[in-house]
């Protein structure tokens, strides 16, 4: 049973690998135009948050953006517009909006947090890392800080240092590596590839020898496939 668990782990691992990129929802086109104007602020973040839930990114935009022009010193609106503004793509107002946010509110860990997220899908590791570990020092009990930071450290090639996160981030909650939402005030990593490292990270922590790989019968069909041996480099011929 436990090779057929992990012959099925390898599987994912190896197919995870060849997606790549971050996809983004289209928003929904038949939203129906509400007059805003006459909204609280309460009820435009409401509003927002459903758009936002249902991946209608733009109309949540139009409400969280109308309900900073009734509450400009709002963290936590700068803060979900962020997130809009990134699951629509738009990665630099993103990363704008939840600096706003953070310069409101210094020690608002998820601000903190979707910064690094910015950076991260931006491709840069370093910041990313950087933002994440701020995280984590504001809010170390958050999984999905740990799992981020883990997903940057991994994009360095830093392994241990990614093992250590994904490990605090499964104590905190195992089923962190798995949780999405659309909905939460916090961005986590959790696209194709990032799933196949988590797996293959998996391994490395609970399957001590994943080289066995190239011996066990039970994995002999995934041998085949070239882009096995980049996730666990092939035994040296002697």
């Amino acid at each position: 049973m436990k090779s057929l668990v992990w012959t099925i782990v390898l599987l994912v691992m190896v197919l995870g690998f060849s997606g790549a990129g971050i996809a983004l929802s289209d928003p929904d086109p038949q939203q129906p135009t509400l007059n805003m104007d006459s909204m609280s602020v309460a009820e435009l973040e409401k509003a927002g948050d459903e758009a936002r839930a249902t991946k209608n990114y733009e109309q949540a935009l139009d409400y969280f953006r109308t309900a900073i022009r009734k509450d400009k010193k709002n963290a936590v609106l700068h803060n979900k517009l962020g997130l809009a503004l990134l699951k629509a793509g738009k990665n630099s107002e993103a990363r704008a909006s939840f600096q706003k946010s953070m310069k409101l509110n210094s020690k608002y860990p998820e601000a903190v947090n979707n910064i690094g997220a910015v950076y991260f899908v931006d491709r840069n590791m370093g910041q990313a890392a950087r933002y994440f570990k701020k995280a984590v020092a504001l809010d170390e009990s958050r999984p999905a800080f740990h799992v981020n930071l883990g997903a940057a450290w991994f994009g360095q090639n830093k392994l241990e240092r990614a093992m250590t996160e994904y490990r605090r981030a499964l104590q905190l909650d195992p089923e962190a590596l798995s949780r999405t939402s659309n909905a939460g005030v916090a961005a986590q990593i959790n696209t194709t590839e990032e799933r196949a490292r988590y797996d293959y990270m998996m391994a490395k922590i609970y399957y001590h020898n994943i080289g066995n790989v190239y011996k066990d019968e039970e994995f002999s069909q995934l041998r085949q496939d070239q882009r096995l041996s980049e996730i666990v480099p092939p035994p040296e011929a002697k």
